[in-house]
């Protein structure tokens, strides 16, 4: 699994050259700009990304874990020491390969993309936004999120947290006119990573009530709602009801000392491994194979996986509606990067359809079956592609764009088809036929007429032996025969050998057969036609059926994702109501009736709202197309020749 580190921070700052940070979001005068170098190589990134931002107070040891994670054993700069992290997002690719601490599961192909942040808190900062936005963002970007804080988990501490609480003022889920923010916390569930609390220097007994306790039941233990009525009490538990009721997967590592040598720790940043505690890298080695095993790729409502390339425009989208003075909106965010996904959705179903149709042709196809078939295993490879790399398609206009682009690219192969088999039939007709037309006056003598159309029909053998000829065989011996009618009736007549009987026979034969080749023609049209309509009739319903499976996963992942924040937040209210906490219960209670709801109307209506879709799919894909109007045209002409 490949490791991108990026600096979550506003100015640029230098560090070693080989691991020069490039900056993603910069703040010049309270104005937030996106680095467009840092989009070009997130957009290099296509697969799914496991995006872990560890966010912390100035001077609070952040460096070690960012590093840890990044395969590197100490930190990565030659900063003072009062500005340790470069400030901004900072964005740098780290070329160490594969990490040997914890691999990623074969099954699974994605990236790691991780996010460092400059120490909350810093004097330094001129505006007082930065360190709101740059915690909104890390929460927004990541799906793990790390907070790094220093000794214990006390008041202190979640104080520090205020900035969770303001959250709800910072983003919305939905586009509607409330510009409060977000009130019910199962919209932020569906959107929000998971939660790991870091605790640095930590010299207390894990113990409750003289019993061992592991870290997450410490954390848990913290986070429990303290009764009074005190501001320090209140903005403490705040933070905690923020943190459980909105990021329900929680975990906890608390590291002791990493050196007992004060001398040592003042050069943290470049002390070897083996200076450090036992215990200390004991606790690092757990977070950094936590992360490594249990992080989640990034995925948005709906089990919407990000990739690199859609984290850059999550960036952009969130960084363009601070600047215009709005609330970043989280569906807003989707339907942005919806857009931009399912057009390269679209690019790559095409681009494959393109390709497959390239190596298993060869033109000129023996009949319109053969490319038919090709073009069928092609066009359902094209729509699976689209179909994993696309979502959120509102009223399947991106699948509406894919038919339609696939329809003109199987024109075209049909039309370069007819081409290839028109242009190898003309050239096999001029090889057999050149000795016919160089000796053409040896047949003005008596017996000519006879002698040039054992000839005529020699040619006609040998040609009909030639193999692979393609769809326009028929056609183009047609076309010859009617070039020879005058020449051959200028035999005929001229023949002193053949009565006048004899002659007008002949002609009466001529006609007759250039008559049937004609309807045989005609009938061939007619055959091709029907296999034209019967395969498109079979991609239609091949398409449909692919569709239809799109769109009930989506449903069923929907209600999975439903169901799972139901079982969390039933469990928070039950624990808020065993502590007495009757109004938070209350609130809880609230949702989880809202969201039980919810799933209900999902599953009763979905079938309906499902089969409304395939209708209107289905409409869209069965009106012939331009071709298929031509072919009938033709049919019409056969069925006229047909009465005559």
């Amino acid at each position: 699994m490949k490791v991108y580190k990026i600096h979550l921070c506003w100015q640029v700052a230098m560090t070693q050259p080989q691991m020069a940070p490039i900056c993603l979001v910069e703040n010049h005068n309270e104005q937030l700009s996106v680095n467009q170098e840092a989009i070009e190589i997130l957009d290099k990134i296509s697969q799914p990304v496991v995006v872990v931002a560890i966010v912390g107070w100035s001077h609070t040891g952040k460096s070690y874990l960012m590093n840890c994670l990044a395969g590197q054993n100490h930190v990565s700069g030659t900063l003072p020491t009062s500005q340790r992290f470069p400030s901004g997002l900072h964005r740098a690719v780290s070329d160490q390969g594969h990490l040997d601490v914890v691999h990623a599961p074969p099954h699974q192909a994605r990236a790691l993309v991780l996010l460092d942040t400059e120490g909350l808190g810093d004097v330094e900062k001129g505006d007082p936004k930065n360190d709101l936005w740059i915690f909104a963002l890390s929460v927004l970007l990541s799906s793990t999120f790390v907070y790094n804080s220093m000794n214990t988990i006390n008041h202190q501490a979640l104080e520090q947290l205020h900035y969770v609480t303001e959250l709800t003022e910072l983003i919305r889920a939905k586009s509607s006119p409330n510009p409060h923010g977000i009130k019910n916390s199962t919209e932020f569930v569906s959107f929000f990573p998971d939660f790991v609390w870091t605790v640095r220097d930590f010299m207390l007994e894990l113990k409750l009530n003289g019993e061992d306790i592991t870290s997450d039941e410490y954390l848990e233990n913290a986070l429990k709602l303290i009764p009074g009525n005190n501001p320090r009490i209140q903005a403490s538990n705040s933070a905690r009801e923020c943190i459980r009721r909105f990021f329900p997967n929680r975990k906890c590592f608390v590291f002791e000392w990493p050196t007992h040598d004060i001398e040592l720790i003042k050069q943290l940043e470049t002390i070897s491994e083996d200076q450090l505690d036992p215990t200390f890298k004991e606790s690092a080695m757990a977070f950094a194979s936590y992360i490594f095993t249990y992080a989640k790729i990034k995925t948005l409502r709906e089990g919407i996986k990000v990739t690199g390339n859609g984290l850059g425009t999550l960036v952009t989208t969130y960084v363009d509606a601070i600047n215009s003075g709005a609330v970043p909106c989280l569906d807003d965010a989707v339907t942005t990067l919806a857009q931009r996904e399912n057009s390269v959705a679209v690019q790559k179903a095409a681009s494959h359809y393109s390709e497959q149709m390239a190596q298993r042709l060869s033109l000129p196809t023996d009949t319109i079956q053969e490319l038919l078939d090709v073009h069928a295993a092609c066009e359902k490879e094209a729509m699976a592609v689209f179909m994993e790399h696309s979502f959120k398609d509102e009223n399947q206009q991106f699948l509406k764009k894919l038919v339609e682009l696939l329809r003109e690219k199987n024109g075209l192969f049909l039309l370069k088809n007819e081409e290839a088999s028109d242009k190898y039939c003309q050239e096999e007709l001029d090889r057999l036929s050149k000795d016919l037309m160089d000796n053409i006056s040896t047949f003005s003598v008596p017996g000519g007429h006879r002698l040039y159309m054992d000839m005529r029909e020699k040619i006609e053998h040998d040609y009909w032996q030639v193999p692979r000829k393609g769809v326009k065989a028929s056609e183009v011996f047609q076309n010859f025969l009617q070039s020879q009618a005058i020449i051959e009736s200028s035999i005929l007549q001229a023949d002193t050998a053949l009565t006048a009987g004899q002659k007008a026979i002949a002609e009466k034969h001529t006609k007759k057969e250039a008559a049937e080749k004609e309807q045989d023609l005609l009938r061939q049209k007619q055959k091709e036609h029907q296999e034209y309509m019967e395969a498109q009739e079979k991609r239609n319903k091949e398409n449909l059926e692919q569709l239809r499976r799109k769109l009930e996963q989506e449903r069923e992942q929907l209600i999975k994702d439903h169901n799972m924040m139901l079982e969390k937040l039933t469990k928070e209210q039950k624990t808020f109501r065993e502590e007495g906490y009757k109004t938070q219960a209350e609130e809880l209670r609230r949702e989880i009736h809202q969201l039980g709801h919810n799933i209900k109307e999902m599953k009763q209506n979905g079938d309906s709202l499902v089969e409304s879709i395939l209708r209107s799919w289905f409409s869209f894909i069965s009106p012939p197309s331009e071709s298929e109007k031509a072919i009938s045209s033709v049919l019409s002409l056969l069925r006229k020749k047909d009465r005559l």
